[in-house]
Parts: structure tokens; sequence; C-alpha cells
């Protein structure tokens, strides 16, 4: 089929390509021309603006949407639906708020454009590999982008799971999965980077846990790889950041009183790795020297008992006048 690439990141463009290599006829545009460039290489045929898109389609025209979520996807869409005739098709590959689709689709069907909703997993690896596809729309409207849709996934890794908003719902509730299992790694590992009595090879044990471990998948994987001597891990800062599945899942398991504890858990792990001197560390650190007497850590590096301490002989003391074990 023809159809056209809107936006040619790290995915739009290995998009395009894996489409290319199909079969398929790819009219590509971003507003970057290197970007456009480098795709026309590939073999995809460049449009410098959107109406130049257009009309280098052929109806019922598709248009892929891969651009950063919210306004820059938003605003892409309307522009792209003013220039689309009943009929077209418009697929919103990003990482969308599933209850922006309704909203999306509504607006669309008032001119006769068909909107789907294709939560895209497979990162970097999808050019090789292809991409996971959880695909939200009317029959009518999958139907027409269902050939890319094949070709974009790998066998048994396409479904159209339902109704508009369905895709960007699942592929939520898939990355909310991802951050719980991410988090699970990252503490395990961390717990045996600790034994340092064992002098324990993580690389190693990453590397033998792909073969017939219960917690074989495919971040292990990337675990084994991130960990490898080259791959420069003593570089990384420990500092994470989400994207906005992983809150929306929370939110979602809130509403519905679904009991989310490791997802939850996770989120707020991402939250905490971006405050190494955060205000509640510091204060609950001078909550335990106040009632305790405990020791605590000064900027300068040095530690005191009765740094932050007005009345030691007070704090130290327990409601019974006796010591405070806390």
């Amino acid at each position: 089929m023809r159809i056209a690439m809107v936006g040619l990141g790290k995915m739009g463009a290995n998009m395009t390509e894996r489409l290319i290599r199909a079969g398929h006829e790819v009219v590509a545009y971003d507003l970057a021309k290197e970007a456009r460039d480098a795709v026309a290489e590939k073999g995809a045929d460049p449009a410098a603006t959107l109406e130049e898109l257009r009309d280098k389609l052929t109806p019922p025209r598709a248009a892929w949407v891969m651009v950063p979520s919210g306004d820059a996807t938003e605003s892409t869409i309307a522009a792209i639906g003013d220039l689309f005739d009943s009929g077209d098709v418009i697929v919103d590959g990003g990482n969308s708020n599933y209850k922006d689709a309704a909203i999306t689709a509504a607006k669309l069907d008032e001119r006769g454009i068909g909107f789907v909703d294709a939560g895209t997993s497979g990162g970097v690896w999808g050019l090789e590999e292809g991409y996971c596809l959880m695909v939200g729309g009317t029959p009518e409207a999958v139907k027409i982008v269902e050939p890319a849709l094949i070709s974009l996934a790998p066998e048994g890794g396409y479904s159209h799971v339902g109704p508009v908003g369905a895709g960007h719902f699942v592929k939520m509730v898939h990355n909310g999965i991802e951050y719980g299992m991410m988090q699970a790694y990252a503490e395990g590992f961390e717990v045996m980077n600790a034994a340092t009595e064992f002098n324990l090879d993580l690389h190693e044990i990453a590397a033998i846990w792909r073969y017939g471990s219960v917690v074989r998948s495919w971040l292990l994987e990337l675990i084994e790889r991130a960990l490898c001597a080259d791959a420069h891990f003593d570089e990384i800062k420990g500092v994470v950041v989400d994207s906005g599945e992983g809150r929306w899942t929370v939110e979602e398991a809130i509403a519905r009183a679904v009991p989310a504890p490791a997802i939850s858990a996770a989120l707020y792990a991402r939250f905490a790795s971006r405050e190494p001197d955060s205000f509640a560390n510091r204060l609950t650190a001078a909550l335990r020297n106040q009632f305790g007497g405990h020791a605590v850590t000064l900027e300068s590096g040095e530690t005191g008992m009765e740094t932050l301490t007005p009345n030691a002989e007070r704090a130290t003391a327990g409601p019974d006048g006796g010591s405070d074990p806390s």
C-alpha cells in the first residue's frame, strides 16, 4: 500500500524503512530536511509540506503520525485532517493518552475521516524485530491500514484490540507493567551488587538467567547488554524519567479501585531518582536527630549527634524519661 509517515525520529524513520523493505510505498514528512533526506536514501518519497504529502497519496489516503504525544500530535493530526477528505484515515502511533483518542476521532469523523490509535512497542529494535501493535478504531478504518500494520509487526504481534481509544489504553497498561518489571530487575541486581563478600559477576548472572530461568525476558537480555564491560555502565547517572504512561496507569488503577502496588512503587521510585538530596529525606534525617539524637550528615560530609538538636537531653529521652530506642 501507499502510506505517509509523519515524523521521522528514531521510531518513525525505522518504521518507514521496515515498511519499504516489505514492499510498501512511503511518503515521508518531517520538519527537518535532513530527516527527509535520510529516509529518501532508503527509498521513501519525501514531502516538504503536508500539502505535498496529501498530493502524493491516492484515496483512500492514510497517514501515520509518529511525533511526541501532546500538543505536537494534536496539532499535526488537526493539520492533516484539514487536508484529507472523507474516507481517508489518520493513525496516531505515539504514546497519547487514550482519553484524547475519542475527542480526536470525533473531530475527524465530522469530516468523514477515520482515526486509528495504534499503541506501538518495540523501540529502536523494531526495525529488525518488528513492532508489537495494539490497535483501536472502527473495523473500516483499521482495514484500510491493515497491510501496513501486518508488515510492521512480527508474526503474532498485531491485534485490533477494540474501538477507538482501546489501542492507547492497552499500550498505557503495557508501559505500566514495564515500569514494574524494570524496577524489580533493578532492585534485585542492586541487592546482589551490595553483596560484596561474594564478588558476584552481575553481567554473567544476567547472561545465564536468559536461559531456562523463570525470570528470563527481553528486558533481561538488555540488562546483559547494559552490563557488558564496554557498555560504559559506570558512566550512567541514576536519574530515571517517566514519559507519562506509568502515572496514567496508576491514575486509572485508582479511578477503578484496582490495587496496583508494584506499578505504583516503580513510578514513585522514578520520582525519587530525580531527588538525590530531597527535602523529604532531609526532613526525615532531621526528625530522627530531634527525637532520638541520631547522627546527621552535613553537606560537608561530616556527621554529628547534636548538630540539629537544641536540647540534647530532651531529644534523647522517651516519654517516660527513658531512652528512646527508635
